[in-house]
C-alpha cells in the first residue's frame, strides 16, 4: 500500500511541473490530464475495444510468462499463494500503484502533449512505444531479445489501443484506460493469488 501511495506522486511530478509552467492559468491539473467523466461515443465499439485492450494485456503476456519467463520475476509474484488475504493488496497494486500512476504519465501526460506536437496518430504511437519499452526495460537483463521484443510490442499495442479509446471514444478522459489497465493488472495479480497459471 505504501508503494502504491508513493508511486502516484512520483509519476505525477513531471506532469505537474509541466502543467504549472504551461497551463495552470488555462485549466485545472485534473482537467489537463483528462480526469473527467468519459463522453462515450459508439458505445458498442467502445465496450468491444475495452475488452480487446484487456485481452491484449493479459493473453500475450500470460502466454509469454507461461512459455518463456520465470513468473517469480514479475511484480504480480508478490501475491503468490496469498488467497483471499491478497485481494486488498492486489487491488491497491492494480488500481493505484500501476493503473493510476502509469495512466497519469503515459495517457494523461505524454499522449496529450505528443499529440499536440506531432498529431494524434504519431503521438499515440510514440507514447505506446515508450509504454512498451518501460515494461521491457524491467526485464531486459533476464530475457532473450526476441521475448523482450514480444513484451515491448504486446504492451505497446495495448497502450496504443488505450490511447485511442481515451482520445477517440471517451472524449479525452483517462478514466477509460485507467479502468482497463487496473482490471488487466488485477487479473494478472489474481492469477498469482490463486496460482491459476
Amino acid at each position: 500500500m505504501i508503494n502504491a501511495i508513493l508511486q502516484v506522486p512520483l509519476f505525477s511530478i513531471i506532469p505537474f511541473i509541466w502543467w504549472f509552467f504551461t497551463a495552470r492559468k488555462k485549466e485545472s491539473f485534473q482537467a489537463w490530464l483528462g480526469f473527467h467523466k468519459p463522453i462515450i461515443t459508439y458505445k458498442g465499439a467502445y465496450f468491444a475495444l475495452c475488452l480487446l485492450a484487456i485481452a491484449l494485456f493479459i493473453v500475450p503476456l500470460q502466454a509469454l510468462v507461461f512459455f518463456y519467463i520465470d513468473s517469480s520475476l514479475l511484480a504480480s509474484n508478490q501475491f503468490v499463494d496469498l488467497g483471499l488475504t491478497g485481494l486488498f493488496p492486489a487491488l491497491s497494486y492494480a488500481i493505484i500503484q500501476t493503473g493510476l500512476s502509469e495512466e497519469l504519465l503515459f495517457r494523461g501526460f505524454l499522449l496529450k502533449r505528443l499529440a499536440r506536437w506531432f498529431g494524434f496518430q504519431m503521438g499515440n504511437i510514440l507514447q505506446s512505444l515508450m509504454f512498451g519499452c518501460i515494461h521491457g526495460a524491467m526485464l531486459w537483463s533476464v530475457l532473450p531479445v526476441f521475448v523482450l521484443l514480444l513484451i515491448v510490442l504486446a504492451t505497446a499495442f495495448a497502450g496504443y489501443i488505450m490511447g485511442w479509446l481515451n482520445e477517440r471514444l471517451s472524449g479525452g478522459s483517462i478514466l477509460t484506460s485507467w479502468a482497463i489497465h487496473s482490471m488487466a493488472n488485477f487479473l494478472a495479480a489474481g492469477m498469482s493469488i490463486f496460482q491459476i497459471l
